[in-house]
């Protein structure tokens, strides 16, 4: 498959980019910074590009079968007030659109979901800003024409794990943290197996056996 990425240079973007490499796809990386992509292989193509230009990405999809999304402000930002995800949702879809690309995957967050405790309700308080804009860019995905997933994965880690668990429409059970490399992995098995059609799926670390 052809698939274009955007957030390449990312935690989750690499991981995007390794396993989408090794799984034999073509892969575009859009990027702002095309001088942070070190990697070099023939079925890789860096284009340098702005996320909220529709023109430039409608040219970049040409062709494409699928735009994978692991687009998230740098940490620091996070606690900012921000309109970054939902601005380049709507700008994702309108060259979508323009370029005749139906298939989505995004990456969200699973504080979204209605789950209670303290631990949500504290990272819920504290990242207050950045949930308004995921729910702001999840509410234009939807509203789209496009065939999309929304992921909602729990708390982030590096580790080289590649399995999950998910759930439509909910977090699975003990849901507490997983890798960059496991959301990766679902992203890429979603595209590929076209399954979640207009879903939002909740993540989960798979349990060991």
């Amino acid at each position: 498959m052809r698939l274009l990425l955007l957030g390449a240079t990312g935690r989750t973007g690499k991981h995007i980019l390794d396993l989408g490499l090794a799984r034999g796809h073509r892969l575009t990386a859009f990027v702002r910074s095309p001088q942070k992509i070190a990697r070099r292989d023939g079925a890789l193509t860096v284009v340098q590009g702005d996320p909220l230009q529709v023109e430039q990405l409608a040219r970049a999809l040409d062709g494409h079968d699928a735009v994978l999304s692991a687009l998230g402000p740098p940490a620091r930002e996070a606690f900012r007030p921000s309109t970054l995800l939902a601005e380049c949702a709507a700008s994702t879809v309108a060259a979508m659109t323009t370029a005749g690309v139906e298939r989505i995957a995004v990456v969200s967050a699973a504080l979204l979901f209605p789950v209670k405790g303290l631990r949500f309700a504290l990272f819920r308080r504290l990242l207050t800003h950045h949930l308004r804009d995921l729910v702001a860019m999840e509410t234009v995905v939807r509203a789209s024409g496009c065939n999309f997933t929304i992921a909602r994965p729990p708390r982030l880690v590096d580790a080289h794990d590649e399995g999950y668990r998910s759930e439509a429409e909910a977090l699975p059970a003990g849901a507490a943290v997983m890798s960059f490399r496991a959301v990766a992995a679902f992203l890429l098995d979603c595209v590929e197996q076209r399954t979640h059609a207009r879903e939002v799926v909740g993540l989960a670390r798979r349990r060991s056996p």
